[in-house]
């Protein structure tokens, strides 16, 4: 059977992809090498966060309200709930970076926030002490997403809408001409009038190494508090971000969306681990998560408490961390996207919408000019 549209990988992107392209009536086929969801990759781990006050560049607050409208609609059309709005709390200097450009990007659209002072910050959440300089930027309609199940229902969608879904099946070369792409897998081989990659950190193979991305490892770390997590209960807390006090990475992490036992999800926005899917160590090793807790405790003390669990996860970067989404350079009938780790999960849905634009049309409305591939080809 010939295809319209192949899309290749079915995390994230790929399954929004796959959605939105089967309810515009192309014939789609996904191939995922695991199942879909799974634990290798960038999309796992019960929780990312989704955030309106981009303060990494204020290009994005389009699209991230865009996604909002799509992640409510995909809850209508499957009877679900993925997004829980907790608020957000950005905290850091007052002229830090974190803090000013948070509050510029949230001017900039309008969205909703309000800046708590030290004193405010403890009296709002009793179990944050702030540092002497510190200012919180509080965001309304900031929260978390289910990741496993917002993939789970998107491919529901696109299965409801005709795609044919594979699973468990290596893609092991494919090539394309002007109009025409062929897949060749571990168990046979496709052809579609075109085609969309959208591999997550096994990009670099897929797109045999056109792009500079760094896949590096990342520990995500389930901390019980010291105070019981009582206070940290989603309808009192919130998803927060941390400015380092030395001017590292930040440090993030979740509300006790597990209740009791299940710990309070930190982690680091950033790793020097370079690795691939392959050769990443995916043990926990105690000074993992050592790194987590000294770099929280500072202003969260209850913090400082017993690890229920940790994972690890991949990063895929670009060098400028934006991401990579357009027609390949080489073959313009192969759409890519690539580099969303870190940031990217919350957008899957008006990503989703994007490369069904352009797989279909070869243009999107949607502002995406600061994600040419283009830029790291000279």
């Amino acid at each position: 059977m010939a295809y319209d549209v192949i899309v290749l990988g079915l995390g994230a992107m790929g399954s929004a992809a796959a959605q939105h392209l089967a309810e515009r009536g192309a014939r789609v086929l996904g191939i995922e090498q695991f199942t879909s969801p799974h634990d290798k990759g960038s999309s796992h781990g019960g929780s990312r966060m989704i955030r309106q006050a981009y303060f990494e560049s204020a290009d994005y607050i389009p699209l991230v309200l865009r996604a909002y409208e799509l992640w409510r609609k995909v809850e209508r059309d499957t009877s679900s709930r993925l997004l829980h709005v907790t608020g957000g709390m950005n905290i850091g200097s007052r002229d830090g970076e974190l803090v000013k450009r948070t509050i510029a990007a949230s001017e900039m659209y309008s969205i909703p926030f309000e800046v708590l002072e030290g004193h405010a910050i403890s009296e709002r959440f009793p179990v944050v002490v702030p540092q002497a300089d510190d200012v919180a930027v509080h965001e309304t309609n900031a929260g978390y997403l289910f990741p496993e199940e917002c993939i789970r229902a998107q491919l529901k969608l696109a299965a409801r809408a005709g795609a044919e879904l594979n699973f468990e099946e290596s893609v092991l070369s494919w090539s394309a001409d002007s109009d025409r792409v062929e897949v060749r897998t571990s168990k046979g081989t496709y052809s579609a009038g075109h085609l969309v990659i959208t591999a997550g950190p096994w990009a670099n193979e897929a797109l045999r190494g056109i792009f500079p991305l760094r896949v590096t490892r990342q520990v995500m770390a389930w901390i019980e508090p010291t105070t019981g997590v009582t206070p940290f209960l989603p309808q009192s807390f919130p998803v927060f971000l941390c400015e380092d006090l030395q001017g590292g990475p930040p440090g993030y992490g979740f509300p006790a969306i597990d209740g009791p036992g299940g710990g309070i999800k930190a982690a680091i926005h950033g790793s020097d681990v370079v690795c691939t899917p392959e050769t990443v160590d995916r043990a926990i090793h105690a000074s993992d998560v050592q790194r987590i807790i000294e770099k929280l405790k500072v202003r969260m003390p209850a913090l400082d408490g017993k690890v229920v669990r940790a994972q690890t996860c991949l990063y895929t970067m670009s060098p400028d961390e934006h991401f990579v989404i357009g027609a390949h350079p080489q073959a313009p009938s192969c759409t890519i996207a690539c580099g969303f780790s870190g940031h990217g999960f919350k957008f899957a849905g008006v990503v989703g919408e994007i490369l069904a634009d352009l797989a279909t049309t070869g243009s999107t409305a949607r502002p995406i000019a600061l994600f040419s591939p283009g830029r790291f080809l000279g």
